[in-house]
Parts: C-alpha cells; structure tokens; sequence
C-alpha cells in the first residue's frame, strides 16, 4: 500500500499506533480508506470525531438537518453558536479543528433511494448514526448493492445496539433485511423527541462503532457481522446476540465488492 505518513501524523496517531494490533500498517490502512458517516446527530458525533481523531483519510457526512438547541445536549459535535448552521457545515468544522490531516466532504442532503446508490459508491465503508427506518433501509439496501461494509448503531431512551453487516461473505453474515424483513411503522420506530434519549448512551453506542469501523478498515479484532451487542444503559449491561441470515432473502447472492483499502488485507477475524 503506497500510503506515507508524515512527521506530524506519527505524532498525532502516535499512542494508538503503538497498540500492537493496530501499527503503522493499520493506520496507513486507515489513511487510505473513505468512510461515509449517515447522520450527523447524536450517534454520528462520537463516530465522526473518534474517526477524525483516528486518522481515517476521508471521512463524508450526509444530513440535511440543522443544529437546533435541543440536539445539544448529546450531540456534542455541535455548539450553541452552530445553532441554524447545516449539522454537516458544524460537524466537519469540528473535526477539522481536531485533526487537519483528514480530509472531509459535506453532504448537505437526506439519503433517499434517489441519490443513496451513487453516494455510497464512493465509499469504502458506510456508518449509520440515522433515527428513522427508511433511511436505514435505504442505506442497507445500497451498502448490500455495492458489496461494502456497514456498521450500523441505534439508540433510544438508555439503550443501544451495534451490529455489522456484511452479507457478500455468505453463510453467518445477514444484511439489515434478513433483521428487518418488513417495513417497520412509526408505532414500532418512534423518535427520540417522542420518548426520549440519553446523551451518555450515544456516546457508548457511537464510540462502539467507531471502533467496529476501526478494525473494519485496519484488519484486526473480532468484528460484529452475524452479531449484536444490545447496551442496557440503566442495568450497565451488555448482552450479546447471534444473528441469522434469511433464506430467502436477496443478500444472499451479494458479492464484495474489490476495495483499494483492504485489497492486501487479512480478513477481520470473527467476523
């Protein structure tokens, strides 16, 4: 991988570089790769700062909302003087001032199946930090479609959940459809300013997945394709679930699509 890193980057990534599973290489892989971040709320601000911090080349955030003083106070990506601001204009402000050597690309719009195909297109790996079903739906349908990763987070009230899905490797690897075989309604999927949400737990769920992104894209760990972590935020637990996949379900013909990033890559163990 023909990727450098400079005097200033060797300082900057510095203490995590050390970790030995982590290593020059994994943070060159890192460097290389592009990662879109769907939604810039409360799960996309821990995911798209720890993703800054941890040196991922090209980070792109699509959102078509505004900060608005409710939001503050999970997500913490935003300030009081980015109140009216695009949250994609607030949050890549934030993450250039943290880190300068990462380059990051606005998306000022909602994700929709007119535009999801060609916008995921351009990515190595998709997060989704999204609060509604359809988004969701519609960004796994076009993370399946291409063949590429997806770390997908949910939060509500003083839960979360984590899971990876990574259908193109077959047996064991369920897509979002083969969970959700139907479209969920809004008596299933209320939002948080209908029943509330706990800032601390975004940041439990975020910072989980943007580890899971991590050791996506740098090749090491045990990743979360085929299961969930489920965070009881009240009990302080953690319970773990097998998935499986459907089958009759689509995903099962997908394939992975070929990536510049993880070309010369062991496969993520456990995963």
């Amino acid at each position: 991988m023909n990727v450098h890193l400079n005097d200033e980057e060797r300082v900057h990534y510095g203490r995590q570089m050390i970790v030995p599973e982590w290593g020059e290489d994994g943070q060159r892989r890192l460097k290389a790769s592009r990662v879109l971040v769907v939604g810039a709320g409360g799960l996309g601000a821990p995911v798209l700062m720890y993703l800054a911090g941890a040196g991922v080349g090209h980070i792109g955030i699509a959102d078509g909302d505004f900060v608005e003083k409710s939001n503050l106070h999970r997500q913490v990506i935003h300030a009081t003087l980015d109140i009216d601001t695009p949250k994609v204009t607030s949050a890549a402000a934030s993450m250039r001032m943290s880190n300068p050597h990462v380059e990051v690309t606005e998306h000022l719009l909602s994700i929709t199946s007119a535009n999801a195909d060609e916008i995921v297109a351009r990515y190595d790996l998709v997060a989704d930090c999204t609060d509604n079903f359809t988004t969701r739906l519609v960004v796994a349908s076009a993370c399946a479609a291409a063949g590429i990763p997806l770390v997908s987070g949910a939060a509500q009230i003083t839960d979360g959940t984590v899971t990876t899905h990574k259908p193109y490797l077959g047996a064991g690897h369920p897509c979002f459809r083969c969970l959700y075989p139907k479209q969920l309604g809004p008596e299933l999927t209320p939002s948080c300013a209908q029943i509330g949400v706990a800032g601390p737990v975004l940041a439990v769920i975020g910072g989980i997945q943007a580890m899971e992104i991590v050791k996506e894209i740098a090749g090491f760990g045990s990743g979360l394709s085929g299961r969930m972590l489920i965070y009881d935020g009240l009990n302080g637990s953690v319970t773990e679930v097998e998935l499986a996949k459907r089958s009759d379900c689509g995903c099962a013909a997908g394939t992975r699509r070929a990536s510049p990033v993880r070309a010369d890559q062991p496969p993520v163990t456990g995963g």
